[in-house]
């Protein structure tokens, strides 16, 4: 049985704006982590997540200003991180689902208790300072 971490903030900008922080890589790489993302469907790139290692990760789904899909495959990890894009009134509402995580196992059970805080708290914080340039 597999499990996911799932997150939802409101920003006040336009779904475009929110978008664009999350496919353009200079901007992914100073709230999420340093990467080299190409926003392509298909797409290999990494996430550089320092003392953790490199994550490898692939471009699944790419619906401008709706939805990005990606693999996240790290050590034992392989799961995947949707964006979902929702317009709400002048602002965005954006879900995020990092599913795939077997809290039998150990790894998954470590990696998913410390991306739950990350997920809902300082990175929404780290992306709402960037929307905010």
């Amino acid at each position: 049985m597999t499990t996911a971490i799932v997150a939802d903030t409101f920003f006040a900008h336009p779904p475009a704006r929110v978008w664009a922080a999350l496919t353009d890589p200079a901007k992914l790489s100073r709230w999420l982590m340093p990467t080299d993302f190409r926003a392509e469907l298909g797409a290999t790139f990494t996430l550089d997540a320092g003392q953790w290692g490199k994550i490898q990760c692939e471009v699944l789904e790419l619906v401008p200003e709706s939805t990005l899909k990606i693999s996240w495959k790290a050590q034992m990890l392989d799961t995947t991180v949707t964006w979902r894009l929702v317009a709400e009134g002048a602002g965005t509402r954006l879900h995020l689902e990092h599913a795939g995580f077997d809290l039998a196992n150990p790894m998954h059970q470590f990696a998913y208790n410390g991306m739950k805080g990350g997920w809902s708290g300082n990175i929404p914080e780290r992306l709402a300072a960037i929307l905010a340039e």
